[in-house]
């Protein structure tokens, strides 16, 4: 059995053929489309943070109206760029959020990947101290987070307060959320990364994209990567089991419109090698075919093998009735032959 869920972009324009042409519309059809795979049987509902971008950002109020539209779907984010981030500021959001979701947050975290501008973080009002980058405050912002939404208490109180303190002694961020430390995911763009999350007792997020560690096909690079973070995990001694997301473009061609978007020769189905900030990417290749043919295709796929949650990622513009029928045919007509279901 594998975890099935979407991971949506949130892109919007004005494009022909675009059914999401402003932030409202991908927000509210964000919010349908969760309900429509629920109603599925899909398991998760993801969203891909993006800043300056005409795609979707700020996650928590999209997060917590899903999570009071739904009751059961996983609820998501891949990933949340943690040099944009207040720790203590996004614990409040995400307590609250995963109180409204009843328990069901996910939360990938990183990072995170090149914006639209250049140093955007700065715009926000960080920036990194002497002798360390923006990639160590991504990490420092993180363990913060995660202590803090562990309850740890570290704010003095004062001794005339406006309302009773609840206990003696330092305060912590209101409000906790029980179980929410176990539900934090790292977006690990590289092997060492993977073992760093392990090490903090974070579950794995890994991409359709990594580091370039040895020139390998992107699946088997991937897999190596997972086998990384659950040595690590054990060495760790963490006593809860972690779990391991990848992240794919599916697409079972089953009618004609289908095979109008992504038939022959409209997608990638080669790895891709490229430069991508300072180091070398590899970049996994797309999935379109009969669902026979995607099901032998797939078995191929080691890193899939490995992870215990598939996240397909959609073509949000086409809309929220496409989208549910592009997850509906996975969970119909491939997962099964795959034993995920």
């Amino acid at each position: 059995m594998k975890k099935i869920g979407f991971l949506s972009f949130g892109h919007w324009s004005n494009s022909p053929g675009s059914q999401a042409r402003s932030a409202s519309d991908v927000l509210l059809q964000s919010i349908d489309l969760a309900v429509a795979a629920e109603e599925l049987g899909a398991d998760g509902a993801y969203f891909r943070v993006h800043h300056y971008a005409r795609q979707l950002a700020s996650p928590f109020p999209l997060l917590a109206a899903a999570g009071a539209k739904t009751s059961r779907i996983e609820l998501g984010t891949g990933v949340i760029d943690m040099r944009y981030e207040n720790p203590l500021y996004m614990a409040e959001d995400a307590g609250a959020a995963d109180l409204i979701a009843g328990g069901r947050l996910q939360l990938g975290v990183s990072r995170g990947s090149p914006e639209s501008v250049i140093d955007g973080w700065r715009y926000f009002g960080y920036d990194a101290p002497e002798g360390q980058t923006m990639s160590d405050v991504a990490r420092s912002n993180t363990e913060v987070f995660l202590q803090v939404i562990d309850g740890a208490r570290f704010a003095a109180p004062n001794p005339r307060p406006m309302f009773p303190n609840p206990h003696p002694g330092p305060l912590g961020i209101e409000p906790q959320s029980p179980g929410l430390r176990d539900r934090i995911w790292w977006g690990a763009g590289s092997d060492s990364t993977a073992v760093w999350a392990a090490e903090r007792g974070m579950n794995l997020m890994s991409s359709t994209l990594k580091e370039d560690e040895s020139g390998e096909p992107f699946h088997v690079q991937q897999r190596k990567q997972i086998e990384k973070f659950h040595a690590a995990w054990t060495d760790a001694g963490h006593e809860r089991r972690p779990r391991v997301s990848v992240s794919r473009s599916i697409f079972a061609i089953v009618n004609e419109l289908d095979d109008r978007y992504f038939g022959g020769g409209q997608r990638d189905d080669e790895d891709q090698f490229g430069q991508l900030d300072d180091y070398r990417a590899v970049f996994g290749r797309s999935y379109a075919a009969e669902p026979d043919k995607l099901v032998e295709q797939l078995r191929e796929d080691e890193a899939i093998a490995a992870a215990d949650t598939l996240l397909l990622t959609i073509p949000n513009q086409l809309g929220v009735d496409y989208n549910a029928h592009v997850i509906e045919a996975i969970l119909t007509h491939v997962a099964p032959q795959l034993g995920w279901r």
